[in-house]
């Protein structure tokens, strides 16, 4: 007998392997979590948004990382992978959120890309001045969608969502806008 002949039970991995889908994009299954069906499924679609935002995001962060020129190249270069760094750890936890709300994450960077508001980027190298601009545009259009989630999610009792909103999308994003912002401004020479 031959080793290809041998039929090996439970050591060969079942290969192109097909599923059902058990649970459709926009639905939320019911979890017992105190919070009415309406106000889960609202959270869901409004953490959705911002989690493909935030996905764009992080993906710009890298893209202006790897690209960055200049005098302050390598400030920059680590402030933006730190930035990233951290966006990327925001991703993780708004896709959490959408799941123990019972509902489907926005994960495939395809769909993603369908959902999100924020440009598409030139695919070339832009002026330093440009990428810096580009973050902080899609760090604002975060922070109103973050704002506005906040405050509807807080109204409908859903104080988690709410949370996560203020305490980590809005302040991290705040918080590296102003980091960004400082290097666009153009301090004049002292001369003595």
């Amino acid at each position: 007998m031959t080793t290809s002949s041998h039929h090996v039970s439970g050591s060969q991995p079942w290969l192109h392997q097909k599923g059902e889908v058990i649970q459709d994009f926009g639905t939320v299954k019911q979890f017992p979590l105190g919070l009415s069906y309406e106000a889960r499924m609202y959270s869901c679609q409004r953490l959705n948004k911002v989690l493909a935002d935030t996905q764009i995001l992080y993906g710009l962060y890298k893209k202006h990382h790897w690209l960055m020129r200049g005098a302050t190249f390598y400030q920059l270069h680590l402030v933006l992978d730190k930035h990233a760094g951290e966006q990327l750890e925001l991703v993780d936890t708004l896709a959490e959120r959408v799941q123990s709300l019972g509902g489907v994450a926005v994960g495939d960077s395809r769909h993603v890309a369908e959902i999100t508001s924020i440009p598409r980027p030139p695919d070339g190298v832009e002026e330093v001045p440009a990428m810096l601009s580009r973050l902080l545009e899609a760090h604002e259009t975060i922070l109103v969608e973050a704002h506005d989630a906040a405050a509807r999610t807080a109204d409908l009792g859903d104080d988690g969502t709410n949370d996560l909103l203020v305490s980590q999308v809005i302040r991290t994003g705040e918080l590296q806008s102003w980091f960004l912002a400082e290097h666009l401004v153009d301090t004049p020479l002292v001369r003595s």
